[in-house]
């Protein structure tokens, strides 16, 4: 029996290794033969690429958000590109470096901004980094040639970024729609009483008002002098911009929104002749006007019957523009965090407190690696995983690297929080910062339980603790306590941390804290940043601070695809260039999905909080 017993061991063993090699051999053959499917292909599709025409205009046409860092690992965009779901984004980096690449291309004769695709963004656009492209535009009209701005309906991000250019044509049934920055949130207190849910609320800040939707029928005192103060800053930039473009002045163009009705009326009712009146744009017609005027600067292409033209994506495909070439090994390591800060790790959009903190360190083990900036996109979440990522900086500067924050759109909350342990920071006139705050939630909805099903809970419990948190039962007192008292800790380990960075005492950031939103404006004056500038001078400064001189490398640290991933993505890619099914154009039901993801838009913001710990340092802080 022993003996028979371990035979069959024995066997068993040899057949788990047995299915192991076989399972194995099978992987292997499976690829191989992917690997050989996907040379055919490449083979068959092989071509020299895309060509640009002697003379051609550069077509920018951004859709979508405008934004840092596309969202979704690599794999999901090459999926959604392919099956026409992917995310509406267009990378700011592929428009600078085609506008740079174009103004010394002699190709190149005109650049057009087809901006009817482009989206609003939230935030008031991201109008940091429409400042920023506009400089970039500017930099390619001293080459002399010449900038054209279409769309058939301008709202005030796509018109802000067309007023860079020398002609601005719109479709003679669209207009120009400048609505200011608004803030308007949906406030539930009422609703909430009427459901008989408890939501039980904990928080530090006299204007940390991203809770009171839950607490209120109707916006603070408080909160309204913020949100009025960092959005007047916002608007008055704007319109400084616009009207110095156009030859007006700030108050011609405000007075002109005022008296947005009138000027309507005496157009009558013909919001493009109204723009052409009040000077906002130099030509309005139909879409052939625009085309006409193309092929007057660039030719008409005998095929299409346009003008000749490349978009500036398949464009970057023909431009070898490394910036690094021929430069030395050291390096200035850029670190994108856009997206809301969440627990654990997190695809590319959102920020990961533990795949963000990897990021960091492999760049603070990288010996080639002289300096860190962290470029910040964030409103700010986990209060926990803003802790991991600031310590992760800690680390990196006790290991001699330079760390320099620049400040995107917004760096607020749990954003400025990871901010915090850097040798400078930079950022926007415009960003939206500070809001240096806490706070927690936790509803219960025991009543109507009881009310309305007749449900009531019941239990035991070896401790009181035992059962105190249901979200099915009345809140005890004495958890409600302790979490006010932990809400209170996190504010005060955030001024400390604040303290420590600014060089100022608890009591003075706490001063300048308490939720409150300032605009990078002033928070440049309140000490809360060090200079005003975008990516490039904080890049810049951390070279200077470094001591790397002129010959030094910058690259962008992102999370490596493994080879499985990588062959999928090219895969995709290719088999996106040549299939190409009708089925994209079929119309959705647009109006329904806009009303679902209006009404789910703040659920999902708080579903996805996943801090630990309960304890949020989010601005809460959207524009519109």
């Amino acid at each position: 029996m022993y003996e028979r017993t371990r035979i069959q061991k024995i066997g068993s063993a040899f057949g788990s290794l047995y299915r192991s090699i076989d399972a194995a051999r099978r992987v292997i053959l499976n690829l191989i033969f992917l690997a050989l499917v996907i040379a055919l292909v490449a083979w068959w599709m092989s071509d020299d690429g895309p060509e640009v025409p002697e003379q051609t205009a550069l077509v920018l046409s951004p859709r979508g958000v405008i934004v840092e860092q596309l969202a979704g690992d690599a794999v999901d965009r090459a999926v959604g590109k392919l099956t026409g779901d992917e995310e509406p984004e267009t990378l700011y980096s592929d428009l600078v470096r085609a506008i740079r690449a174009a103004k010394d291309d002699d190709r190149v004769k005109v650049l057009l901004l087809d901006l009817s695709q482009m989206g609003g963004g939230g935030l008031g656009g991201g109008l940091s980094k429409l400042q920023d492209l506009r400089v970039e535009i500017d930099k390619f009209k001293e080459s002399g040639k010449p900038v054209i701005a279409t769309a058939d309906f301008y709202g005030k991000s796509q018109y802000f970024l067309a007023t860079a250019a020398d002609e601005i044509y719109v479709h003679h049934m669209g207009m120009v729609f400048l609505d200011g920055y608004s803030r308007f949130r949906r406030y539930h207190k009422d609703g909430l009483d009427r459901a008989e849910i408890d939501w039980n609320i904990f928080r530090v800040g006299t204007f940390k008002s991203a809770v009171e939707p839950f607490m209120r029928n109707d916006m603070s005192d408080k909160a309204r002098e913020s949100n009025l103060e960092w959005l007047g800053d916002m608007w008055g930039s704007y319109l400084e911009d616009v009207a110095a473009a156009r030859n007006l002045t700030p108050d011609e163009l405000s007075q002109a929104i005022e008296d947005f009705t009138q000027h309507l009326e005496a157009a009558g009712g013909q919001g493009s002749e109204m723009a052409l009146q009040l000077g906002l744009v130099d030509f309005v017609g139909d879409r052939d006007l625009v085309r006409g005027r193309l092929i007057e600067l660039v030719g008409e292409d005998e095929d299409t019957h346009s003008f000749h033209q490349i978009r500036h994506g398949t464009y970057l495909e023909t431009v070898d523009d490394d910036p690094n070439e021929g430069k030395g090994d050291d390096t200035v390591a850029v670190i994108v965090a856009r997206g809301q800060i969440l627990n654990g790790s997190q695809s590319p959009g959102t920020i990961g407190g533990d795949s963000t903190a990897a990021l960091i360190r492999k760049a603070r083990n990288d010996e080639d690696v002289k300096a860190i900036v962290l470029r910040v996109d964030s409103p700010g979440g986990s209060a926990f995983a803003s802790e991991l990522i600031r310590r992760e900086f800690v680390l990196a500067r006790e290991a001699g690297k330079k760390v320099v924050v620049s400040m995107a759109t917004v760096a607020a909350s749990g954003g400025y929080w990871i901010s915090t342990a850097s040798d400078e920071i930079w950022a926007s006139p415009n960003t939206i910062t500070g809001s240096i705050g806490i706070f927690g939630m936790l509803p219960t909805f025991q009543k109507p339980l009881a009310t309305h099903l007749g449900t009531r809970v019941e239990g035991v419990g070896t401790t009181w603790l035992g059962g105190a948190a249901r979200p099915d039962r009345e809140l005890d007192p004495r958890v409600g306590e302790a979490i006010q008292t932990m809400i209170e800790q996190g504010y005060q380990d955030f001024l400390e941390r604040v303290g420590e960075a600014r060089d100022m005492t608890t009591a003075e950031v706490d001063e300048i804290g308490q939720g409150r939103v300032w605009s990078g404006a002033d928070a440049h004056e309140l000490g809360l940043v060090d200079q005003l500038g975008g990516l490039e001078d904080a890049i810049a400064s951390a070279a200077t601070m470094a001591e790397l001189g002129d010959d030094y490398r910058v690259e962008y640290v992102e999370k490596s695809l493994d080879f499985k991933d990588q062959m999928l993505v090219d895969m995709l890619s290719w088999t996106t260039t040549w299939y190409k099914p009708e089925t994209r154009r079929l119309v959705r039901p647009q109006l329904e999905k806009l009303v679902v993801d209006y009404i789910s838009s703040t659920a999902e913001t708080l579903i996805q909080l996943n801090d630990p710990r309960g304890m949020y340092a989010h601005c809460m802080c959207e524009v519109e």
